[in-house]
């Protein structure tokens, strides 16, 4: 059985297998943030308040991080192509639900199964893809997941903004179903089960499994609530960082002792494998962080609308389309640490680019920086999986990839809490600051409150509504210069953290040219 098997997927055209895996992955990475823009339209929808719709986000987040790092485990399980069916076919009846959902409780637990049956796709995803392209093809499958991976979640909220706008936020969920319906019937077709996979039943880690969820699911909602709720100023936070860290503490002592442990630690003595997860979860900080952060610039501070700030992002998600296959039939011609290098250093650019702006800023400035960084992500997400993965035997990828999008998603959460934590910070310091040079005495604000009262008096206005109308304009312009400021200062920062990563570069073990190099030439 397990040789037919195996003949069968080697006959298989690679890029058919690539096409029935990532079908779903990306479906599944597009569910990430294609609700964010729909969440006040759910809210008017259900009687709901936008504080507890942001819940069908937490939850959706939460299921999908518990379930990511066992998705090795299950698949050596239950069989990867049955756990692949079981996860789209769940991910699919879970969207139609959430679609239908006449109240905010109902659409929360279809949340958390659309979550929990999505939380196996990427892994999955990857594990097919690098088992069933050659090693010297696997940087062209690479850059095939990675079009899912970064792609989906920047066109997220420019698909779920125009549906909501033209039809409903229910359309956000219904759009899933053909594209599941297809991917179940390509997954039937063409994926099948390496043999290696088919082994006897272990024993369950129950303390395992009950770890992982109580230290991801504590720090998934605490990330995705701490600045909502003003971090440890409120004691459900603290309580949930007490849980995480405890929980994950127990996790990793259990894990590394028990003789069948639910996550397998032990890839990280790869050292390749380390440090590239090390910085694949510093990336997810800082592209998830700025994609979070462009869109509160566009939206919150120079006004546009939700479409109107999707289409001017949309060049970054265009550049790493056209560039990742690029970078992809680069892997074996050239170190792939050059390449991750070239990658840093332009991301690096485009963040500082981004960190110069002003409130006069027209939308198409924003386009060369955001292709740089788009080509930019290019150069890094391919070369990076291909390094990281490239050392682990075929019957541990599975293991490895679960763990290697586990991180790349704690980064991805931590970014996006922290960067809207450090851009109001920042913004409470520059009003600060801003604010000790407006004052009475000063001969420019005399005359900017003098002119503006006037405007408003000229509009109709009494003289002591005038007065009180200048007063608030003028506060309104030093928080808006403020809130600019902050938003520079986070894009610098993130430009630091790029350049701090280039000297992980040396650490990375040089990847093997040679055959590689030679295949890919023909």
């Amino acid at each position: 059985m397990g040789l037919i098997g195996n003949r069968e997927h080697r006959d298989i055209n690679p890029w058919l297998i690539a096409i029935a895996v990532m079908s779903s992955t990306f479906m599944e990475v597009l569910d990430t943030t294609v609700v964010n823009v729909s969440l006040p339209h759910i809210a008017g929808s259900l009687s709901a308040s936008n504080d507890e719709a942001t819940w069908t986000l937490t939850s959706y987040l939460v299921a999908n991080a518990i379930v990511l790092p066992m998705t090795g485990w299950l698949a050596g399980r239950f069989g990867r192509k049955r756990l692949l069916m079981l996860s789209v076919t769940g991910f699919t009846v879970a969207s139609f639900l959430c679609g239908l959902a006449p109240t905010l409780p109902f659409l929360i637990v279809c949340r958390v199964i659309q979550g929990a049956c999505g939380g196996g796709l990427q892994p999955l995803s990857q594990a097919i893809l690098l088992e069933s392209f050659p090693p010297e093809k696997r940087g062209q499958a690479m850059a095939f997941w990675a079009l899912g991976i970064v792609v989906a979640p920047m066109l997220g909220p420019v698909a779920g903004g125009w549906l909501t706008d033209n039809y409903s936020w229910r359309w956000v969920f219904y759009i899933n179903i053909p594209i599941g319906v297809i991917a179940i019937i390509l997954t039937q077709i063409f994926i099948f089960d390496p043999p290696y996979l088919r082994r006897e039943k272990t024993g369950i880690d129950y303390w395992g499994i009950g770890l992982l969820t109580v230290g991801i699911g504590s720090l998934q909602i605490m990330l995705d609530k701490g600045q909502e709720d003003d971090w440890f100023g409120s004691r459900f936070i603290v309580t949930l960082a007490i849980l995480a860290v405890g929980g994950l503490t127990a996790l990793i002592v259990r894990e590394l002792k028990a003789e069948h442990p639910v996550l397998d630690l032990t890839v990280f003595k790869y050292r390749s494998f380390a440090i590239g997860t090390f910085l694949m979860t510093l990336i997810g900080f800082v592209l998830y962080g700025s994609t979070v952060l462009l869109p509160l610039l566009m939206q919150v501070l120079l006004g546009y609308t939700a479409t109107h700030a999707g289409v001017t992002n949309l060049p970054r998600g265009l550049a790493s389309f056209l560039i990742m296959p690029i970078v992809g039939r680069l892997i074996g011609k050239f170190d792939q640490r050059k390449l991750l290098g070239i990658g840093l250093v332009a991301s690096a650019y485009a963040m500082w680019e981004l960190s110069r702006f002003s409130l006069d800023v027209a939308s198409v400035n924003f386009w060369w920086p955001l292709l740089i960084q788009g080509a930019a992500l290019g150069f890094v997400f391919v070369p990076l999986t291909t390094i990281a993965n490239g050392a682990i035997p075929n019957e541990r990828m599975g293991n490895a990839t679960s763990l290697f999008n586990l991180m790349r998603n704690i980064g991805a959460s931590i970014g996006i809490a922290m960067v809207e934590t450090v851009q109001f910070r920042n913004q409470q310091k520059h009003i600060n600051t801003l604010g000790a040079h407006v004052y009475s005495q000063s001969g420019a604000t005399q005359q900017t409150f003098e002119s503006m009262k006037a405007l408003f008096m000229s509009q109709g206005s009494s003289a002591s509504t005038a007065t009180h109308q200048a007063y608030l304009a003028m506060w309104g312009m030093v928080e808006r210069q403020a809130a600019m400021l902050s938003y520079n200062d986070t894009f610098f920062f993130m430009a630091l953290m790029f350049v701090a990563m280039i000297p992980f570069l040396f650490l990375l073990k040089k990847p093997k040219l040679g055959k590689a190099g030679a295949a890919m030439m023909h």
